[in-house]
Parts: C-alpha cells; structure tokens; sequence
C-alpha cells in the first residue's frame, strides 16, 4: 500500500479514527493489527518473514536480559555474546537470502566461466521483500541496544511487534531506536488538534514533494537516462542533476509523510534530511541525509571498528568499510558498491589534501567565513554528490561508466535556448511547473530552517489554517502527476 494511493487515504483515516475511539489498553493490539495488513498488502507471505525478524530479536532481547541474573561474570559474557550472535546471524541470514544471495552466485558463476570451471551456483526466482532492509537493521539495532546495556529488554512481545512493524515508518524509515519509539507505545495520547494539524501539513508536503516534484522530474530523467546514447552533453548533465532532485523529493517526502502520519496520532518520529544539498562538505552531507541510516551505521559499525579513535590510516580505513557496507546495503549491484566507496573516497581524500586546501585559501587571502567561500563549498560538495548518483540511478556499473563518457562526448549548451530542451519528457508548461516547484521548495526548505511553518500554521485562525490546507491540496490535485485512473507510483528506497 503506497502512501500516495488511494488505498492508503482510505487506511490511515480509519486507523487513526479507530487509534482514538478504542480503550487505551487495547491501542496497541489496533495499531499491530493495521500495521500487518499494511505491510501485506504488497504480499501476505513475507509478513512471516518480518514476524520471523521480530520474534528472533525479541527471544535475543530477553535472554541477554535474564543473564544479568548470572554472578559468574565469564559465563555471563559468554552467553551475552552467544545471544548476540544468534540474532545477528538469522537476521543477517535471511536479509542476504532475498537480497544478495542471487547477486553473489552471478558473480561466483562468470568467475567459475572465466576458469572454464563446470559448476554453477543456483539462482533463486523470489522478490525482495519491501524494506527488509529497513527493518532488519531496526531489529538488529534494538538487539545491539540491549547488548550494550543502553535499553532494558522489552518484556511485551505485541508491543515490540509494533515497534518493528509499525506502518508510517516500516517500509522506508526512519530507521527508529528503541530508545525513541518503543516506549511511545506505552503514552496514553489524547486527540491534539494542532497536533494533528501539524502532522497534516507535513502529510501534504510530503505529497506535494512526491507527486508534484520527484514524478513529474521523474519523466525527464527516465527518458534521458533510459537511452543515454541519443543524447548529448548538457542534456545528461541536466538529467543528472534533475535525479538528485527526484531522489531528494521522492525520500524526503516520504519522510514527511511518515512523520506526520504518526504525529497525527501522537507518535514523535525522528528527522531524516536536514537540507543535505547544502552542506558544505561530504561529511556534513551524510549528517543531514538520511541521518537514521548515517547514525546507525556510526554507532553499530563505524565506532565498533574503532571510529576516529585510532590512527589515521585506520580512520580511513574505517570510513572506507563503513560506506562499502553502506553501499552495499542500498542494493545487490557493484553500482552501488561504487557509489559507497565514492563517498568514503571523498571523505578520505578531502581528509587528506585538507592541509593544501588550507594554504591555497591562505595564499589568495580566501575568508572561509564569507558567504562566497560557503557557495564554493556547498556547489563543489553537490557536484560530488550528483556525481556519485549516476552510478545509484543506473542498472550497474557499465551503463553508469557509459553515462559518463557520454556526458563529456560533446557540449550542446544550446539546449537551453533552441527549444530542444523541452523533448525530453516535459513540454514547455510540464518543465515551467517543475522549475517554479523546485523553486518553492528549496524556497520552504531553506525558511523552515529558520522558521517553524508547520507549527506557525497550526497556530494560525482556522480560516487560515484550512485555506493553506486546500491551497496545497489543490496543488497537488491539479499539478501532481499520476498514472492512468490516478495509480501511485512507488516510492524509489522501497526497493531498498
């Protein structure tokens, strides 16, 4: 169930109609329930497999928890690290099953042709499970959590069932910590109005960032990069940069989808994305995009591993295996092993050459505090960015190398005044809107910063308050972008 079809704006006013009218004590059972048919209605039988998740890490949960009963501290370590183990071994199994083991036996096999060695590794017909890869990590970060001694088990197996399958977040993130949602499912919420209006104006941001934006920006990139040979230069290099746009208003929307969804029902869901496109470096990047992945991998891998507590040559190595595995985590193809490293290499390297980038802004008296120095910093970040996208949007490596020399094959800036700029997906109009939406929402985004819209809303006259409502709504109504009878297009890190 998509949150931008009609199937969904049907559930979640029923959920949440349904959240507030049942007993207290029984919300809960509610939720759990909605959250399962939520999740099966892509396909009922991989329900078993995130039931199969939840119950593993919950047995984990309070085992680890019972051997704080044992005074034998050697025994207690070793059944601690047992449990652990056991955990992270049948969840890590059953992610790599659905979504790395066909990957890993094409390669074993075309290294075994290459040998003329007679042997083939066979291949499994079976779907990937939409965002296993989200809640496999939110299970196995409870499990890391309880280990760590951070967070008490969780004694209330549906409670904890909810807390990995709870529907605005389950298919795409945030990621959530124990810490954060779990105990929620303990409040007593009460009906808030500008509560609910809060969560609804992010609702409707969210749609309008979706289905007005990254669909509409999403013609233009398909078409450009679905026959990349027939097109030149600029006209690549203005798909490339548009992806960027679609991957931010496609993820982010859902983020804030999610997040007022649950908002609505009293339910506080952490930040995703804090205006990543202008950071001004690669690692400020990675702390403003998809911040519930970057902060799981930094406590469960990167510190693990020895974080920056270490030698400097065992930092980057650290950072190298950190956004390998980061890589690796958003698909089975050596496309998105190389857009990982791409930004472990960036950070490795911007490391590296930091002491000459300081006397060149030394040498030509560059102030690093003026707003110029901060535009060069954010433009150069972005170009590094968006180039490491080519090789995220593409089927793999080959296609994204293709890409490449065909955007440096030849220079048509030309594009932008022959008219010949809107063949590629977008007439004049459909082009015209995409332009003045990105426009408004960097516009939004970079105010929001500063200013609470949401909020500032909420508080406003009803008068007001419904007149932004309808305002949106209509914008999304008339300038979204559908498929034929209004289908929903699938969100893109649901593959994920």
């Amino acid at each position: 169930m998509l949150f931008n079809s009609i199937s969904f704006l049907i559930f979640f006013p029923l959920v949440t109609l349904g959240y507030f009218i049942i007993p207290y004590k029984w919300r809960w059972i509610w939720l759990l329930i909605a959250s399962y048919y939520f999740y099966m209605s892509w396909n009922p039988v991989y329900a078993l497999l995130i039931a199969t998740s939840t119950f593993i890490t919950y047995l984990c949960g309070v085992l680890l928890q019972s051997t704080e009963r044992i005074e034998d501290e050697e025994k207690r370590i070793r059944l601690r690290k047992t449990w652990l183990i056991l955990s992270l071994v049948i969840n890590f199994s059953i992610l790599f099953f659905y979504k790395y083991y066909n990957f890993l036996g094409d390669n074993i096999n075309r290294v075994m042709e290459h040998f003329a060695i007679n042997m083939q590794v066979p291949y499994f017909d079976v779907m990937l499970p939409v965002g296993i890869s989200f809640y496999t990590f939110q299970a196995i970060g409870y499990t890391m959590d309880v280990y760590r001694r951070d967070i008490k088990a969780e004694m209330h197996l549906g409670k904890y069932a909810l807390f990995i399958s709870f529907f605005p977040q389950l298919v795409a993130g945030p990621i959530e910590r124990s810490g954060n949602l779990l105990k929620q499912f303990y409040e007593r919420h009460t009906f808030d109005l500008e509560r609910a209006k809060r969560g609804f104006v992010l609702m409707l941001w969210g749609f309008f960032q979706k289905v007005v934006i990254a669909d509409r920006v999403a013609i233009l990139v398909n078409q450009v990069y679905g026959n990349y040979e027939a097109y030149a230069g600029f006209e690549i290099a203005l798909a490339t940069v548009l992806f960027s746009i679609q991957i931010y208003c496609d993820f982010a929307g859902y983020t804030y989808i999610a997040i007022g969804a649950a908002k609505i029902m009293g339910f506080e869901l952490m930040q995703n994305f804090n205006t990543p496109y202008f950071a001004k470096s690669i690692k400020e990047f990675w702390r403003r995009w998809h911040i519930s992945l970057s902060g799981w991998f930094k406590d469960y891998l990167y510190i693990p591993l020895g974080g920056s507590r270490c030698s400097r040559l065992k930092r980057y190595r650290n950072i190298m295996i950190t956004f390998l595995v980061s890589g690796i985590w958003h698909g089975s193809g050596w496309n998105y092993i190389i857009w990982g490293g791409l930004h472990g290499m960036y950070q490795v390297v911007g490391d590296i050459i930091a002491p000459f980038r300081q006397r060149v802004a030394q040498l030509f008296g560059l102030n690093k505090e003026k707003f110029s120095y901060k535009c060069l910093q954010v433009l150069t970040t972005f170009i590094l960015v968006d180039f490491a996208w080519i090789f995220f949007r593409t089927a793999d490596s080959a296609s994204a190398l293709g890409i490449i020399k065909q955007m440096f094959s030849s220079f048509n800036p030309w594009i932008f005044f022959d008219q010949s700029l809107y063949q590629l997906g977008l007439d004049q109009k459909d082009f015209g809107v995409m332009m003045i939406s990105i426009i408004l929402m960097i516009a939004v985004e970079l105010v929001g910063k500063h200013y609470d819209f949401e909020e500032a809303i909420a508080k406003e006259h009803c008068v007001f308050t419904w007149a932004v409502f309808m305002a949106i709504i209509l914008g999304i109504l008339i300038f979204g972008v559908y498929g034929p009878g209004y289908a929903a297009s699938q969100f893109i890190y649901f593959q994920f």
